[in-house]
Formats: C-alpha cells, structure tokens, sequence
C-alpha cells in the first residue's frame, strides 16, 4: 500500500490502491489537511480510526476494539499530570505478609546463626552436666550461697530463676532447640532440597564449547559416544544418551546425605526433648522380702509424661546378695525380683544387676545401689530378733553400718549392750559394753558368740537393694537419630561426578565435574578415557577410497 501526500498542492488527495484487503468494512481512514501560510510552520496531521477484529472477538459476541492514533510531525508537549501506575499484587500491607515467610527463612537458614545456636547448645549441655540436677533448693542455698557468689556474681538465684536446676527441661534449652531444629529445617528447604533438584536433572550439553569450560575437559579424535557410554556404565555411571549429547552421573546418594544428616539431628534432638520432657524416674531401696509398686516411685518430668498401665504393676524382691572380690571388696551386686499384675500374678522374674536392666511395659528398672536393711539374730536361744541397721557417716565413699543390741535393764537411762558393725554382708565385728573389740562372725555361719553372759548367734545379713526406676519414650527416637547420623555422615563423603560428551563427526568432546575428591577425579577420567577404542578405517574402505582416487 502507499501513501502519496504532496503538500505543496492546494488540494491532496489519498490515493489508495483497491486490494481485498482494504474492501473490508473495518478499515476507515479520514485525511484532514490544514495549510497554513508561508511564514509559519506546517503541522500535518490526520486521524485513523480502526476496528480490528481479534481471536477474542468470536468469544466476546461481536464486540470490537476501537483505537484512534494520532500522527504529528512536532513533539507532543509534556503532562505535569502524574502516571498513576496500578500497583501488584505484591504491593502493600498483603505483599509484606507473602514476603515476611521468605525473609524468615533466609534469616533461619543463615549459616553463622546455626553455628551459634550449635554453641549455646552445647554450652548449656556443658552447663548442665556441671551443675547437679534434680536438687531440692536448699541443696542450692547451701552449694551456690549469695554471700560466696562462683565467679564472683553466680548464686542460687541464677540457678532456680533459670531453669539450671532441671537444665535439659528449662524453657531456655528448650527454646535453643527449637530455634536450631528451624534453623536445620530452614536450610534444608532453601538449600539442600534445591540442590538435589538440580542434580536430578538431565542437563545435555549441545556445544563443544559449554564442554570445555568444565572441571575436566578433553577430546577423543576418533571415538564413539556409545562405546564411552558402555566404559562409563561399566565404572557404575548412569549413562543418558541424546542424539549426539552424552550425560552420565553417579555418586547422587552423596547430594541427598546433607538433607539425612538434618533430619537425623532433628530427630535427636526432637527424641532428647521427649526425653526431658515426656519421662518418669524415680528410686528406692527395698529390703529383702518386701514389696513396693512401680507407680508409687516414678515421678513425671515434664509436661508430656504420662503414665500407662503397667505403673500399676508390683515389684516383689525375693532376693539380694552381692559377690565379693578375694580381698574382700563388692564385686558386684544382684538382685531377683519378680514382676506381678494387678491380680497378684507373676508376669516376669528376672535376677538383675548392674549394667543388666530389667526392661517391662515401657520402663526399666536398673540396679544402681545396695544398703544393709537389718541383722537377724539368735539372743540366748530366744527369736530371731531383726536388729536394724542404720548407715553410719564416714568421709570418702565407704559404706560403714552399725546396730546396737541393749543388755540388762531397758528402761534404764543408762542402757549399755553390744555393737555391731559391718561393711558389707559377709561379716559382722561385735564389741562388748565397754566398747571393745571382741570378735567377728559371718551370717549363717551358726557359730555362738558369748559376750558378758550373752549368747549371740549371727542368722542373717539382710540387705537392700537400691533401684532406680525410669521410663524414657525418646530413647528409640534418639538411637535412630543417631545410627541415621552415622549412616548419612558416611554417605555424604560420596562424590557426585557428572560427565558430558558430545559427537562431533568422529572427535568425541568430553568434560566433567565433582563435589569432592577434586583432585583425584581428572586422574579417574583419564583412566576411564584411555580404555575408549580408538576408530580405525578397514582396509577394504582403503582400497575403495584408493581405487577411487
């Protein structure tokens, strides 16, 4: 189509060809001359006005877009009006919201402030181990007195106002965990997981030189991708082949380790939280003979204990004895406990010692202690009498008992008899009213001991057993933790290698990378490299191309 426009006329006319374009009824166009004088400048101008019809137009029931455009020769004159722009969703108060979560993460996910929290874990872990837990407060009041501050400033007030007392339970160390496992969680989400998307996928290199800019690089001259394709399967790659382009990887096991790793700390330390927080524990000792039930001694830690049906069991202990080393010292200490439901039937029976826990509906019973319960003796053929032992202080961790058996008048304010002392079970030194050493027995050895006209017969040593009760539903939480830890620790060693190749006529281009083992990954790919074949003309072709030249 052309235009011709003559201004030097008095007259213009549009010449227009006549085309089956322009036939069309949707098409108008006006043309407005306005001629001026010689002395002033001529401004042309003129109005087109379109109806266009558009794909959207059969689905808009014959609705039309109408534009009118404005040609001119002069610049238009600027608007001091202000270009009001539509702000995006984004915009406001709504997109603060939307990009509060992000700045959240980037913020938890900060690599410096994870490292910290791991400090101040471990810093309180080690303040924890340093001050004895589970104290009653005058233990504090004595041990951390506000007159004789530690370090000139900590007293009992630090202790009992934060939470140092119950350390593994305080809201300050709960708290740091929580802020950790987000931090561990936030890291994952923004970096782990993007990272093994991206090295999932199959990315081929079209260009030798997208090959050559890699770790590795190198060029076979007459090589097939399909037999480098068949070695690198070989070496334990997976092998993607595309037309001409190669990709090949292994170790991808390597890139999903870091996220196993966050996951198996979370678990830890989401199991050492159930622990502080959902256990019961508690202790006794028992004498020989006597019963106690399990609910009556544990005690709950934390907000999430809660108690199950076995804490109604009772707990009977038929027996306690300890062995002794040739000198004379506890070697170790037993004891045969028998477990009864509710309806007095034995459930379980087991003879437990240290370092073997009896474990039975949920909670464990460990031996832990012993302690002498009474002396049962024969006075001048008369009883047994059980005499009680009480335990007498000594400095160290001796353990040293003593009982007291009156002789003549009871009701006297004087009232003298015999001692008895004993260390352990297996013998018993006696002394006679003034307190002098007279003479030892064992327990059931039947032998009489005669002492200012009293006869004594030493029946039974009966002792006590000491147990501590406890009930920990983190613990398989945190042992799985743990093994995850050392499984994903190890696997996360792995290298993840990628190779890419392209066939380029009969020159192979061949580049890669790695994670890790940089250095030893170039030296792997040229042995892998050098067992390609090399492509050798056959010499019937060689006749062929020699007859034809």
């Amino acid at each position: 189509m052309e235009t011709l426009l003559n201004p030097s006329k008095s007259t213009l006319k549009l010449s227009i060809p006549k085309t089956h374009i322009f036939k069309s009824s949707l098409l108008h166009s006006t043309f407005n001359p306005q001629p001026r004088t010689l002395f002033h400048r001529r401004t042309l101008s003129f109005t087109i006005t379109c109806k266009v019809k558009t794909s959207q137009g059969r689905t808009n029931d014959g609705k039309n877009i109408s534009k009118k455009i404005l040609l001119t020769d002069t610049a238009p004159e600027l608007s001091n009006e202000e270009v009001k722009v539509k702000p995006k969703n984004g915009g406001g108060a709504l997109g603060l919201v939307r990009r509060l979560p992000r700045r959240i993460l980037a913020l938890l996910s900060n690599l410096p402030l994870a490292i910290g929290e791991m400090f101040v874990v471990a810093g309180l872990m080690a303040l924890g181990t340093a001050i004895d837990q589970g104290e009653a407060p005058d233990y504090y009041f004595q041990k951390y007195p506000e007159e004789n501050p530690v370090l000139g400033f900590f007293t009992w007030r630090w202790v009992l106002t934060l939470g140092l007392d119950h350390m593994f339970s305080s809201p300050i160390f709960l708290g740091t965990l929580v802020l950790l496992g987000l931090s561990l969680m936030a890291c994952t989400y923004t970096t782990q997981i993007p990272l093994v998307k991206v090295a999932r996928r199959w990315s081929f290199l079209q260009t030798a030189d997208s090959i050559k800019k890699q770790e590795f690089s190198d060029s076979l001259p007459r090589a097939s991708i399909k037999d480098l394709g068949v070695i690198l399967m070989g070496s334990g790659y997976e092998v993607f082949l595309k037309g001409p382009s190669l990709y090949a990887f292994k170790g991808l096991a390597g890139r999903f380790a870091p996220i196993g790793v966050h996951l198996a700390m979370l678990l830890i330390m989401a199991g050492g939280t159930l622990s502080a927080t959902g256990s019961f524990k508690g202790s006794v000792t028992v004498p020989q003979g006597l019963n106690f039930v399990v609910g009556d001694v544990l005690g709950p830690t934390g907000f999430l204990s809660t108690p199950s049906e076995t804490f109604n069991t009772e707990v009977h202990v038929n027996r306690f004895y300890m062995d002794y080393y040739d000198s004379g010292e506890v070697s170790q200490f037993h004891t045969d406990l028998s477990l009864l439901d509710m309806n007095g039937k034995e459930v379980m029976r087991k003879t437990l010692s240290v370092n073997d826990p009896l474990r039975y509906g949920g909670f464990t019973i460990y031996q832990t202690d012993w302690s002498f319960s009474a002396l049962q003796i024969i006075k001048d053929g008369e009883g047994p009498f059980n005499l009680a032992m009480a335990p007498l202080k000594l400095n160290g961790d001796k353990k040293l008992f003593g009982t007291f058996l009156p002789v003549g008048d009871t009701n006297s304010p004087n009232v003298k008899g015999i001692s008895m002392l004993a260390r352990d079970l297996q013998s018993i030194i006696l002394y006679d009213q003034q307190g002098k050493f007279f003479g030892v027995r064992r327990p059931n050895s039947k032998l009489p001991i005669e002492i200012d006209g009293t006869k004594i017969v030493i029946v039974d040593a009966i002792g006590s057993t000491g147990l501590d009760l406890k009930t920990d539903p983190g613990v398989p939480i945190v042992y799985a933790g743990f093994g995850a830890l050392m499984l994903t620790t190890c696997i996360s060693y792995l290298s993840h290698s990628q190779i890419w190749a392209l066939q380029d006529g009969t020159t192979v281009f061949v580049g890669g990378k790695t994670n890790r083992a940089k250095g030893e990954f170039p030296d792997e790919m040229n042995r892998l490299l050098d067992r390609v074949p090399e492509i050798v003309e056959s010499s019937k072709s060689k006749q062929t191309d020699s007859i034809g030249g």
